[in-house]
This record gives structure tokens, C-alpha cells and sequence, in this order.
């Protein structure tokens, strides 16, 4: 008898697969927030102000006796909310612009590179604060401020990207063959070069919850009473001293996120650059 083949598994890497659970967890809190919130997020209770940490409240309650907990929960479909539609346009138009300024070259590629540079030059969380003013608080306008300045980004890691395929013997096969400029460019050229665009958009989404949550802080981002990590530490930030759980439990909630989209991002690049 002839021995069988054995099977070789891939180990996944370890950052992918922390980074997976906890945005499993995180997404399966933002599906169903009220199969695992004890409490009603928006509901007052009088006779429950600022109650720390107990067995009736694990996170305690905010100087409404609203639970922290229940409230933390609830945020994740906005917070999740936030990931993914201040990356998601950011990322689709960025890599197509990208794509057609890395292939186009020449002066269309002069001319994105002064854009880049004048966009580079101001701090990012300035740029959006300034738009979001000018438009007024809120998700929607949020959303429109991070996608008007983030897109940018990802058409210059594209555009550098697809500057290396184009000079490859497929591209010229490609070319030689008399396929359109549009087929080579997004049929060939793109999906060989679209991995560190991908990469970085995970790490982008960690971003955009710190930015979220920043500019709910401010009063600029997701409004009272609204159940969001950035309005809650608002919330908690003049009892520090009294009712700190109000504050630091969101903050954890925050970091924790963050650090999973942080993580799947590490895992992706580690597999990706193990297939090449």
C-alpha cells in the first residue's frame, strides 16, 4: 500500500487570530446589543446616581444612573458603525484614484503629488475638526470630513504600488495581447497590488474609532444621549475623582477595539507576505 500524503496546515499567525476574536466578539456586541445588555442604555434612574462598580451595575452607573455596562455594549453598533463607514468610500475611491494616477504617471502623477503634499501638510485631526464645523456635528457629517481628506492616503500607497506591476513582464504581456488600459488596470495590475491598501485599512478603522470617539469628546461627533465611547468619557469627565468607572470602562473599550483592528491588520500582512 502507498502511504498517504500527508497534510500540511498553515498555521494562521497568532495576531490574526487575537485580532479576529476580538473583533468577532465586537461585532456579534454590535449585532445583537440587546441580547447581552442588562439594562436599558437610555433609561434614568434617579435612585442610582454615580453607583460604583457592584454586582446589580459591574461597570456602576453615570450621574444619571444610566448602567455603564449596558451603555458600553450599545456603543459598539455605533463605534463599529464608525469603522467602517468613515474608512469604507475613503478606501474604494483612494484606491481607484490611485490606480489610475499610478498607471496614468507623468504630469497627472505631478499634479496628485502636490495635492498629497497640501493635504500632508496639515495635521489630519485638524482638517476633519475644521470640515465637520463647517458642516456641523454629527455622524453623517463626520463621515463625509474623514472620507474628503482620507482618501488621499490610500491613492498614495496604491499609486506606488501599481507603479512597480506596471513595469512587470505581465503588464507588458497585457499590453502586447491589446487588452484595454482599463482591463490591465483593474484585472491585472490591481489585485496584485492592492495588499498593503487592504493592510492599512484595517489599521485606518482602528484610527477611525479613536477619531470617532475624539470628536464625540468634542461635542462633534455622535450627539447626547446617544450611547458612544467618546460621549460617555464626555460624559464622566467632570467626576473623575468621584465616579471614575463612568470614563476609564469606555476608554478600555476603545483600546480594546483598537488593538483588534491593530492586530487582524499585523495578521493579514504576515499571511500575505508568506504567499508571495
Amino acid at each position: 500500500m502507498t502511504a498517504l500524503p500527508r497534510i500540511r496546515l498553515t498555521r494562521l499567525p497568532r495576531p490574526l487570530i487575537i485580532g479576529g476574536t476580538i473583533l468577532g466578539i465586537s461585532l456579534i456586541l454590535a449585532l445583537f446589543p440587546a441580547a447581552f445588555a442588562p439594562y436599558d442604555p437610555l433609561a434614568f434612574d434617579y435612585g442610582a446616581l454615580n453607583q460604583a462598580p457592584s454586582m446589580a451595575h459591574p461597570f456602576g452607573t453615570d450621574n444619571f444612573g444610566r448602567d455603564v455596562l449596558s451603555r458600553i455594549i450599545h456603543a459598539y453598533r455605533v463605534d463599529m458603525q464608525i469603522a467602517i463607514f468613515a474608512t469604507v468610500f475613503a478606501f474604494s475611491f483612494g484606491t481607484i484614484i490611485g490606480a489610475l494616477v499610478g498607471y496614468v504617471g507623468g504630469r497627472v502623477e505631478a499634479l496628485f503629488g502636490r495635492l498629497v503634499d497640501a493635504i500632508i501638510t496639515f495635521p489630519f485631526l485638524v482638517l476633519v475638526i475644521a470640515i465637520v464645523s463647517v458642516l456641523g456635528p454629527g455622524l453623517i457629517n463626520m463621515y463625509i470630513a474623514v472620507s474628503v481628506v482620507g482618501w488621499v492616503f490610500y491613492a498614495r500607497i496604491i499609486a506606488a504600488e501599481i507603479k512597480v506591476q506596471k513595469r512587470l513582464d505581465y503588464a507588458d504581456a497585457g499590453r502586447a495581447m491589446g487588452y484595454t488600459h482599463l482591463r490591465i488596470i483593474f484585472r491585472h495590475l490591481l489585485p496584485n497590488a492592492i495588499t498593503p491598501a487592504v493592510v492599512y485599512w484595517m489599521t485606518d478603522m482602528a484610527l477611525a474609532i479613536l477619531l470617532g470617539s475624539s470628536l464625540g469628546y468634542l461635542g462633534l461627533g455622535a450627539q447626547p444621549p446617544a450611547a458612544e465611547w467618546g460621549v460617555q468619557i464626555a460624559d464622566g469627565k467632570n467626576f473623575m475623582s468621584t465616579a471614575w468607572w463612568i470614563s476609564v470602562f469606555p476608554g478600555f473599550a476603545i483600546i480594546l477595539t483598537g488593538l483588534g483592528f491593530s492586530l487582524l491588520g499585523d495578521g493579514l500582512a504576515e499571511v500575505m507576505r508568506a504567499r508571495k
